[in-house]
């Protein structure tokens, strides 16, 4: 395959909603040494730089209309020297991917699908298309061309105007007919690779879908010779019937557009989630988006400085869903000066031991009740998450085996997130407090705050 798998989801902190467009070097550092004190032991390994990274003009709130892009000679991205020191006299992202790494990290990036359009309107050479040109004409294939004409290939030959990004301003898609665009994207990679990258987050590639350039990035990858984990982006509307080509081509892919910090986004995700979930493996990761859980909108772009908006009952909510349907989790708050209570929800190692349960799945939702189960040792040991969409309180009894819970009161039900034991009971008559749960049967009882969830660690 050209992609490089994971065993579990990839755990991270990604600068998109903290920082927007315009995020430091010294900021990703702090982030990264942050995660490497106190979240490093819990499984966070990656450390990811977003979206234009390469632009002095940077800005709160939105993209910059023909922003002066940094750019080598060759037409590819570099690094903003005013935001990244380190970046200067054409050392790239080399010297800050060596920091991080040096913190037993691994060290990402955001890509924009596409060429820059400053390359295109100035003609810049893309390296190694002559080449793949002389050896398709050759016909011996891209990598010949020995001893052939080998004439420049610029930008603005491979630039397709036609399927420009409709969100964001600064680049030009490829004509992939062309030799050339499979040239310019290895170039690409083989630079970051050259960096120390181990994370590629590539945006505009999903909606819609754009199929050449995901097998075109994919395969950049595997030239480059550096195993690089692939992220697609954005998620909006995207079809279970692509699955085949994800799992081929990536590491994980968005399911949903941004999700922000409003109940919303969570609750919309349910549905996703209930579709993609059970797909979920070491052969490629459905990912819902970041975790806008603590300080975020610093320079974002939506919003203003604050703690996420969401309630407390609505972060463990979101943080259970994403676990037990088993999606990357990349956090978005600012970590040095988010509060211990959100540092918390991501340190504790009972809740994200559910990444490496088996057959996450719905399976049952009615009125404002969501259940979900994930299996453990067969028939030894499981989970359940309990959700409530509604407003108010909710309190139920949940029948163990509507749950996959053995019906066996010598079985323990612990509640994760308090660390508590549930007292389950046998229920030998019909009765109120264990409504609709059969006699002979084992109640589970649960309460569960408005837009809150109960996440239950079963042992036989």
């Amino acid at each position: 395959m050209a992609k490089t798998p994971s065993p579990r989801p990839p755990l991270g902190w990604n600068s998109w909603d903290c920082y927007g467009t315009t995020v430091t070097e010294a900021e990703v550092l702090a982030n990264a040494e942050h995660m490497a004190q106190h979240l490093l032991p819990f499984g966070w390994d990656t450390v990811v730089v977003d979206i234009d990274w390469s632009d002095p003009t940077a800005r709160s709130h939105g993209y910059n209309e023909g922003a002066p892009l940094h750019l080598d000679d060759l037409g590819r991205l570099m690094p903003d020297p005013e935001r990244f020191p380190s970046s200067a006299g054409g050392a790239g992202f080399a010297p800050l991917a060596d920091k991080i790494h040096g913190l037993g990290l691994k060290f990402g990036i955001h890509v924009m699908r596409g060429i820059p359009r400053r390359a295109t309107a100035e003609r810049l050479p893309v390296a190694g298309a002559g080449e793949a040109v002389a050896g398709v004409s050759a016909g011996t294939g891209a990598s010949a061309g020995a001893g052939a004409s080998s004439a420049p290939v610029t930008a603005d030959q491979i630039a397709d105007e036609t399927n420009r990004c409709e969100w964001n301003p600064h680049m030009d898609g490829l004509h992939h007919d062309h030799p050339g665009a499979q040239a310019y994207y290895d170039s690409v990679v083989a630079l970051y690779a050259s960096w120390g990258v181990d994370f590629i987050k590539a945006d505009d590639m999903l909606w819609p879908y754009q199929t050449a350039d995901i097998e075109a990035f994919s395969l950049a990858i595997e030239r480059s010779g550096r195993p690089i984990e692939l992220s697609l982006s954005p998620g909006r509307d995207l079809s279970l019937t692509r699955l085949d080509h994800l799992r081929e081509h990536a590491t994980m892919w968005r399911i949903c557009d941004d999700l922000w910090d409003v109940w919303e986004d969570v609750e919309a995700n349910f549905a996703r989630f209930a579709r993609w979930a059970p797909v979920a493996s070491e052969h490629g990761w459905p990912d819902g988006d970041m975790l806008p859980l603590g300080h975020i909108g610093i320079r974002a772009e939506r919003g203003e400085p604050r703690d996420s908006r969401l309630t407390p009952a609505e972060r463990v909510t979101l943080m259970t869903l994403w676990v037990i349907a088993r999606s990357p989790l990349m956090i978005g708050g600012d970590l040095p000066t988010s509060s211990t209570e959100t540092i918390a929800l991501f340190t504790n190692a009972d809740v994200l031991a559910v990444l490496g349960a088996g057959g996450s799945r719905e399976v049952f939702r009615e009125g404002d009740l969501v259940l979900w189960t994930a299996d453990g040792v067969a028939g030894e040991s499981g989970w359940v998450a309990a959700f409530n969409l509604g407003t108010e309180p909710l309190s139920v009894a949940l029948d163990a085996g509507d749950v996959g819970v053995p019906v066996d009161e010598a079985v323990r039900v612990r509640e994760l997130w308090t660390d508590e034991d549930v007292a389950t009971h046998r229920v030998s008559e019909q009765n109120d407090e264990a409504r609709g749960v059969a006699p002979g049967s084992v109640a589970i009882p649960v309460t569960i705050e408005g837009h809150g969830a109960r996440l239950l660690r079963w042992e036989a």
